[in-house]
């Protein structure tokens, strides 16, 4: 059987009320599941038991959930988040070559974290990514260090 390090306070309380805010809605793991990351900056791989009894779902089901969707984590981010849009509006405009330049930017700087996103919903201006909660348009390699320089936390 796996073993996941408990809740600690602060996770518990944000379980307990995302919980509370969601009781006897129909639907609501990803409501829940968004709620939790929104708090936390990630699902604690130990609130799926609690959320699955809430909801009155496998462990199975509400994991399949968590790991089926690029945008939840089971682990702290480091840093700021940093997402490049892989999609395909993204991908003809140079999303891939800017993904390489920003695995190599995270990498050397060792303090933030990059994720895939799929869709910003700026495809007309491609290639887009998402700092922190700021969305930017145009993305080249240069203008991303420029903001990976400028929006140090």
């Amino acid at each position: 059987m796996e073993t996941r390090p408990p809740l600690d306070a602060l996770q518990q309380t944000a379980l307990d009320q995302v919980l509370a805010a969601h009781a006897g809605q129909a639907g609501a793991l990803l409501p829940i599941l968004h709620a939790l990351q929104d708090r936390l900056g990630f699902v604690p791989p130990a609130a799926l038991p609690p959320i699955a009894r809430a909801l009155n779902l496998s462990r199975a089901e509400v994991h399949g959930v968590v790991s089926f969707y690029h945008h939840f984590r089971t682990a702290p981010p480091r840093g700021r988040v940093l997402q490049i849009c892989r999609a395909e509006a993204c991908r003809a405009m140079g999303a891939e070559a800017l993904w390489a330049h920003a695995q190599a930017a995270v990498e050397a700087q060792g303090c933030d974290t990059l994720e895939p996103a799929y869709c910003l919903g700026l495809c007309a201006q491609s290639p887009a990514g998402m700092l922190g909660e700021r969305l930017h348009a145009r993305l080249t390699p240069a203008r991303l260090d420029a903001l990976l320089a400028q929006e140090q936390p």
